[in-house]
């Protein structure tokens, strides 16, 4: 199935994505373990859909008994704009200026797996784009796509940090990547050193509960706490500060993608129009948006300690 994996490479190139490499469908033992011993230790906050189930998030085969293959693809999302120096904005993660990557990655994905069923009639798969219980972090090291940074965001060594990634399993067997990228992260610390409430608790391992990111978009409740609150720095959804430090982050290249491009041409967001903002306003304003993962509610929340 040489001649397969390489067209579906070529395929997925065509279609937008930066990076793609192909796996075989087996059990992540190694990184099951760490996922075990991140829960264990209470690291994912009050994220309690990571406790479900967690032998699928180590195994794809449990979440798609067919799965013989996956592929795994990295997407650009750098666009080159700055926030505002602005005290009545607030900061919003880059990953969340444009259009929601959910359905951007899955439109993407879908267009592939169409294509591979007109190539291969006996082919089915399942799309995965960070709602499905896999580890497409590991997948994408395990592909060949870059290296798990200290901050745990995966690198890559042509676009650096800036990237989605999804998943799509197969039910064919196909040529695997078997070349994994080094860990070029060596000695430094940037990451470890720019994080304000030190949520990196060491090299490749984050405590959520620490994390801003965490707290201004997955944490529901109605207070943020103080070690957060003292550090926001003007983020009222998301934190990029551990990306924008990485040096590897010097080969960032512009999206090639315009709906990553900032709708309105807004990287920040009003905290004035949030506290103001009726239920109705904020259907609209963020309809086929990742802000809404915050909820009304919890932008509003963030918005008071700016």
């Amino acid at each position: 199935m040489r001649f397969l994996a390489e067209k579906i490479k070529l395929k997925a190139s065509e279609i937008g994505f930066s990076k793609v490499g192909i796996v075989a469908a087996e059990p992540l033992v190694d990184e099951g373990a760490n996922l075990s011993d991140w829960l264990g230790r209470g690291f994912h906050g009050e994220m309690a859909w990571m406790e479900r189930e967690p032998e699928k998030r180590s195994d794809p085969r449990l979440i798609f008994p067919e799965a013989r293959s996956i592929v795994v693809v990295a997407l650009n999302y750098f666009t080159p704009h700055q926030h505002q120096a602005d005290e009545n904005l607030g900061k919003v993660s880059r990953y969340a200026w444009g259009d929601d990557y959910h359905d951007v990655v899955r439109e993407k994905l879908t267009e592939l797996l169409t294509w591979i069923r007109s190539e291969d009639p006996s082919a089915d798969g399942k799309i995965c784009v960070d709602t499905a219980p896999i580890m497409d972090k590991a997948w994408a090291v395990r592909a060949g796509l870059g290296w798990l940074g200290k901050h745990s965001n995966v690198i890559t060594k042509e676009i650096g940090s800036w990237v989605f990634i999804g998943s799509l399993l197969l039910n064919i067997e196909l040529d695997y990547d078997t070349e994994t990228v080094e860990d070029h992260c060596g000695t430094c610390t940037a990451c470890l050193d720019a994080c304000p409430t030190q949520a990196i608790v060491k090299p490749y391992v984050v405590d959520s509960r620490k994390c801003i990111s965490y707290a201004t978009i997955e944490l529901r409740d109605e207070t943020l706490p103080v070690e957060i609150t003292e550090n926001l720095d003007g983020w009222i959804y998301g934190c990029d500060i551990c990306q924008d430090v990485c040096p590897w982050n010097r080969f960032e290249q512009p999206s090639v993608e315009a709906r990553f491009e900032p709708r309105n041409g807004q990287t920040d967001l009003s905290v004035t129009e949030i506290a103001d903002m009726t239920h109705d306003d904020y259907v609209v304003r963020f309809r086929g948006s990742a802000i809404k993962r915050a909820k009304l509610s919890g932008l509003k929340r963030n918005a008071k300690y700016l």
